[in-house]
Parts: structure tokens; C-alpha cells; sequence
């Protein structure tokens, strides 16, 4: 019976070394990938990494992580020169083959969510509008200082926002923003003025981690919420 006790007892103790290794392991893990994720992209703000399944190490060693969570706040993504500010951007890889020297990997599959605060989103259209919801899903208020025969007119529109296929033929994404009618419109020239301040397009594909790609947007009271996926994405490299 003592020498039972005695097995027990060690096996106890070696498996709480064990549970507590791995978890030590995992933490500096997920942050190594954070910032190894935070330096390939060039991001400014903060992110967040887990790393998920039980044990990390026998993960490790073979290179294959079931799962990695990513959630990045305040956060720039650069497209076309021009950058975006993402006030959420949260994604989940799924199985991820990670490097040989463990700098970072890629997954073959990843989905995600963003959020683009209207504040956010008025500094994005650069050009001095100011954007708010539109009073239903998919819609956005524009206001905008108008020059109309040398009178300075304040405007506002109810526009559609919406997800479009790029135009580079690189199979990309743009979010569109158009008004739906132009007060004024019947009257020559006014349409045209006002939609130069009002309807911009703007890129975001190119700031986000390499295989990851819009596929839908709509709005509310919070802001234009983005939703993301992929194949074969790239998490972090060397």
C-alpha cells in the first residue's frame, strides 16, 4: 500500500510539473506570436494571443496547433498608402503548421471579425466629412461642408456602404460608400460637388495578414462591423 501511496504521490507531482511547464510554455508562446504578429504587420496598438488545445507541448513538437485566437485593438492597416484604423479585429486560425523555427506559421483556414468606429471611418474618407449610422443596417450619414457657387453649404446624405470587388484584378476588396440621393441633385453641377465630399472608396485588404480577406460588412449604431476569412493565411513569419 505504501509503495502504491508513494506512485501515486509522484505521479501527482510529476503531472502538476508537467501541467505547469506547459503552461509556462504556452503563455511565452502566445506572447512571442503576439508580437511576432505585431511586427510583420507593422501595427501600431495592442494584441492578444491564445493559443488553444491541451498540451501545448506535444503541440509544439509536431508543429501543428489546433487553434490560435488573435485579438488585436486599435490597430492601423495600411492599403494603397493610406492607413485605416481598426478599433477591433479578432480572428481565429485553425490548424496552424507552425515554422521550423517557430517565428510564426500558417493556417489553413481563418475567420474573423472587425469594427470600424464612424470616428474612425470620417478620418478614412479624407475628405473633411463627418460619418454617423444611417438609421438602419448597411447605411451611414454623411456631413459635409459643400461649396455651391461660392457658397458654403453644410450638406448630409444617407449612403449605402458595401463591400466591392476591387478593380486591380488582384481579386481584392474595397468598402464603397454612396449616397443614395444628392438634395439638390436636379440642378446642374450640385450632384457632382456634393458626391466629391460625400462617396469615397477605400481599400483595407492590403493592411490585413496575408490570405485573410473581407467577405461581408453591414452597420449599426457602434460603428461598420467587417467579417473576414481565408485559406492558407499567413500568421506571423521570421
Amino acid at each position: 500500500m505504501r509503495f502504491l501511496r508513494a506512485i501515486v504521490i509522484i505521479g501527482v507531482v510529476l503531472g502538476a510539473l508537467f501541467v505547469g511547464a506547459d503552461r509556462w510554455a504556452v503563455s511565452y508562446a502566445e506572447n512571442r506570436l503576439a508580437d511576432r504578429i505585431q511586427a510583420r504587420q507593422g501595427l501600431a496598438g495592442t494584441s492578444e494571443v491564445e493559443i488553444g488545445g491541451f498540451p501545448f507541448l506535444t503541440q509544439a513538437l509536431s508543429h501543428d496547433l489546433d487553434r490560435v485566437d488573435l485579438k488585436l485593438r486599435g490597430v492601423d492597416v495600411a492599403a494603397e498608402g493610406r492607413k485605416t484604423r481598426l478599433s477591433e479585429l479578432d480572428a481565429t486560425f485553425r490548424s496552424v503548421k507552425l515554422n521550423g523555427d517557430y517565428s510564426g506559421g500558417t493556417a489553413k483556414r481563418a475567420e474573423g471579425t472587425g469594427l470600424i468606429t464612424y470616428a474612425d471611418l470620417t478620418a478614412a474618407s479624407q475628405t473633411g466629412a463627418t460619418l454617423s449610422y444611417g438609421g438602419a443596417p448597411g447605411k451611414v450619414k454623411v456631413t459635409a461642408a459643400v461649396d455651391v457657387f461660392g457658397r458654403v453649404l453644410t450638406k448630409s446624405v444617407v449612403s449605402t456602404i458595401t463591400l466591392e470587388d476591387a478593380d486591380d484584378g488582384k481579386g481584392g476588396k474595397i468598402v464603397r460608400v454612396r449616397a443614395d440621393e444628392v438634395p439638390g441633385e436636379g440642378i446642374p453641377g450640385i450632384e457632382k460637388v456634393v458626391r466629391k465630399k460625400t462617396d469615397f472608396d477605400r481599400s483595407l485588404d492590403g493592411g490585413l495578414p496575408a490570405g485573410l480577406h473581407l467577405s461581408a460588412l453591414t452597420s449599426d449604431e457602434a460603428g461598420v462591423h467587417l467579417t473576414l476569412g481565408g485559406t492558407d493565411v499567413v500568421l506571423a513569419g521570421s
